[in-house]
């Protein structure tokens, strides 16, 4: 990308939100494609019009793509995807048991109850298949070895994702390179750091060693650094100093889901109920709410509903914080599990049931975590319920769902700017975007040294499941659909502390033919 201006007329305010705009989606844009983005009545809807229209190989959005979609606009000849719809209104229980759809930003309001639709079968084998389970495969014992595997293990991974995009070379062929050379760079992050100019300094590092790599801070890019996690892998390219000691950065690329990704869908029509943070045991678990969750799974209108995904935290725990136990009404986790799968047994007999742990739950915190141990296996043994690691891949009526957590959220909305627990779904839209469900070592989420790195994402799954964050929140990302799907507790006393303000008692239902979501509201 080529440096710039502030072109006469347009603030740099208005051109630095465009550019960072087309960067977080997964776009490049020349300096007059920027100036006119910027001039628009609405920038924010001129980005959107001209990332929808742009051809779907397109990496840099020039000024003739601009002219062209935004032209199309004004004669109307711009279709526009009316598959998902807008809106903040929350329907009000009817009264008879069943619960009214809720939309939310995201959300396909089409997909309403369906009574008496279909005859009301089910077939008898339906595969389910799990693959990224850490259980009973987990080697690490903390020896220094096992972070150095973990960490080439990352970086050999992504940096395979990313050396097709530009003529790597390593660190240390660089290095011999003349000054003034052209030259691209696959690499970890290891720092970044402000120069005493203004300017970004980001230090890549490959298996051959470490090389630095500067951002000048009035360069179109320049917005990228906000995006930048330590740990992460991603490639540049750009131009060596005089003396070959440095390298000017000209683009940035992430691993990244391919704008032309498209999802896998069911062939029949079938859903997938998605919910997470049940927490058991806690004086705020909503037991109401659960129980009319589980009446609607067995009224004619949940028919379609044939699997029930759990992404962890279905106990509230003991000992996870200081002072615990005053907020709980079970002390003891085995009887919390027994709580639990006494509620899970309100559920249809019928259901595919799958679950995974999370950071409340009685396995390791270091991720990726393991499934239970036998004992609590034992206990949740109910409807025949699958117990997987966290995380892990979920394939249904050809549907991958990636299951996750969702600890690393934490990170995220500490440290990008932008990112909130209020926007879940767009929070985990950077996940995918850096193939890695848990970018940086050693910040807010622990993680496990192990010879395989668990938490890249290998394969663009069709959905993405989280939970953790106890906000609500649907999304879409290049294809892949995203979903937290809140909490079953009351807001806490520590979550009132800190000004969370939860979204209790919703359920996700997920159609796999369409991958829609209707949002069902239960307390």
């Amino acid at each position: 990308m080529q440096g710039w201006n502030v072109s006469w007329g347009v603030s740099r305010e208005a051109q630095v939100r465009v550019v960072r705009e087309l960067t977080s989606r997964g776009y490049n844009a020349d300096r007059d494609a920027v100036t006119l983005l910027a001039r628009a009545e609405d920038p924010d809807a001129a980005v959107r019009q001209v990332v929808d229209g742009v051809p779907p190989e397109t990496l840099t959005v020039t000024a003739g793509h601009v002219r062209s979609v935004l032209d199309a606009a004004e004669t109307g000849t711009v279709e526009r995807d009316t598959t998902v719809s807008g809106g903040d209104d929350v329907a009000s229980n009817t009264g008879q048991g069943e619960m009214a759809a809720v939309e939310t930003s995201g959300v396909d309001s089409a997909a309403v109850d369906r009574d008496g639709e279909g005859d009301g079968t089910r077939p008898q084998e339906v595969a389910v298949t799990v693959t990224g389970d850490i259980t009973g495969e987990s080697t690490g014992t903390g020896e220094y070895g096992e972070f150095v595997a973990v960490f080439r293990d990352r970086y050999e991974r992504l940096a395979g994702k990313l050396r097709g995009r530009v003529n790597h070379r390593p660190t240390t062929a660089i290095e011999a390179l003349g000054g003034g050379a052209d030259a691209a760079l696959v690499g970890m992050v290891t720092d970044v750091r402000s120069t005493a100019g203004g300017h970004w300094l980001v230090e890549l590092e490959d298996t051959n060693g470490v090389f630095p790599c500067l951002i000048l801070k009035d360069r179109e890019i320049a917005p990228v650094v906000d995006e930048l996690l330590l740990d992460e892998v991603i490639a540049v390219e750009g131009t060596l100093a005089d003396d070959g000691g440095i390298l000017f950065v000209d683009a940035v690329h992430f691993p990244d889901v391919p704008r032309t990704n498209t999802p896998s869908t069911a062939d029949r029509h079938v859903q997938a109920a998605l919910v997470s943070d049940v927490h058991v045991g806690s004086q705020e678990f909503m037991a109401d709410a659960w129980e009319r969750f589980a009446d609607w799974l067995h009224t004619d209108a949940a028919d379609p509903v044939e699997y029930l995904l759990i992404a962890g935290d279905m106990v509230e725990g003991v000992g996870i914080y200081p002072d615990q136990d005053e907020e709980l009404t079970v002390v003891d986790v085995y009887e919390q599990y027994e709580r639990f799968a006494d509620h899970l047994k309100a559920v249809p007999a019928d259901l595919e049931i799958v679950m995974i742990p999370g950071n409340h739950d009685a396995v390791r915190l270091a991720e990726p975590q393991p499934g239970f141990d036998d004992d609590i296996r034992d206990i949740l043994e109910v409807h025949d319920a699958r117990v997987v690691g966290n995380p892990a891949t979920v394939e249904i009526e050809g549907v991958s769902i990636l299951m996750y957590h969702g600890v690393s959220l934490d990170d995220i909305v500490a440290e990008l700017p932008g990112a909130s627990y209020e926007a879940p779904a767009a929070a985990m839209t950077h996940l995918l975007r850096k193939r890695h469900l848990a970018p940086t070592y050693g910040a807010k989420n622990r993680l496990a040294p192990e010879q395989r790195d668990y938490l890249v994402i290998d394969e663009v799954p069709d959905v993405l499941h989280a939970g953790h964050v106890h906000t609500l929140g649907v999304g879409e990302y290049h294809g892949v659909r995203t979903v937290n799907s809140g909490c079953w507790q009351a807001q806490t006393p520590f979550q009132r502390s800190v000004n969370i303000d939860p979204d209790p008692g919703y359920a996700p239902i997920l159609d796999l033919d369409t991958l829609d979501v209707t949002v069902r509201k239960f307390h």
